[in-house]
């Protein structure tokens, strides 16, 4: 296979799967690993993918903090079905915590009015969308407001957080990366997340297919740390397969 021919290869591979790593190119192509870094690079420096830590993308793999604003208008039918799916791991009487974002706001909103819960969460839209429920206890936790997520972070709400003991998390992330996991573009809010993770007995992480491959500047953690992803068609097929090699459950709808 010629130059031009591998370089055609990847890059109709990469529109097809969205993410491909550098061993698993080796292997199809038929030859080194380092001659695929080559490839790689080359296709880089031309604008045509990006490169990160062993793998290519179509996207620049670093998000930046965007408002809610402007985040909830995008995929809002993926973000949907995803909240509607996150339903499903509830039970009456529940502690939960609901972290910050436009994902986890779908899911709130879609909560039965009479759903018997108590819910934690920093988030205002969160709070907001549940602040007519009759059965539902609501909890908010205080603090800085970062006004791009309407979110409370820092001490404060960590401290507030230490006093509780919930069953589970639901949380939207801004990227999920195989080798960076969790993050988000803000570290004080990663910082609250992770808190968040050991305060409860399970973690369910709704997030729209175009967050896998990407990270933010501040981690959260570790795959491992979670228990179930809950996301949309889109996902790239080496996510599918590596998340069920971490034993996560992962649920697309």
């Amino acid at each position: 296979m010629t130059l031009a021919e591998r370089h055609r290869y990847i890059l109709d591979q990469l529109e097809k799967k969205g993410l491909l790593t550098v061993s698993d190119l080796a292997k199809e192509l038929n030859v080194t690993m380092v001659t695929v870094r080559k490839d790689l690079k080359i296709l880089e420096e031309k604008g045509l993918l990006f490169r990160s830590h062993g793998s290519a993308t179509s996207v620049s793999p670093y998000v930046s903090d965007r408002s809610v604003q402007v985040k909830k208008l995008e995929q809002v039918e993926e973000k949907g079905r995803i909240a509607q799916k996150a339903l499903d791991y509830l039970e009456p009487n529940e502690a939960i915590i609901i972290g910050s974002g436009t994902t986890v706001g779908a899911f709130a909103q879609a909560i039965p009015r009479n759903y018997p819960l108590t819910v934690l969460t920093a988030a205002m839209n969160v709070a907001l969308a549940l602040i007519d429920t009759t059965e539902l206890e609501l909890v908010q936790l205080g603090g800085v407001v970062r006004k791009s997520s309407s979110s409370a972070v820092g001490h404060f709400a960590e401290d507030m957080l230490k006093s509780f003991a919930c069953n589970k998390l639901f949380l939207s992330v801004d990227g999920i990366s195989l080798e960076h996991g969790l993050t988000t573009s803000n570290m004080m809010e990663a910082h609250l997340n992770a808190e968040m993770i050991r305060s409860v007995q399970k973690t369910i992480v709704l997030a729209d297919s175009r967050k896998f491959g990407r990270k933010g500047f501040g981690k959260i953690c570790d795959l491992e740390d979670i228990d179930v992803i809950i996301t949309d068609s889109g996902i790239p097929e080496i996510y599918r397969e590596r998340l069920e090699e971490k034993g996560i459950e992962l649920v697309v709808v």
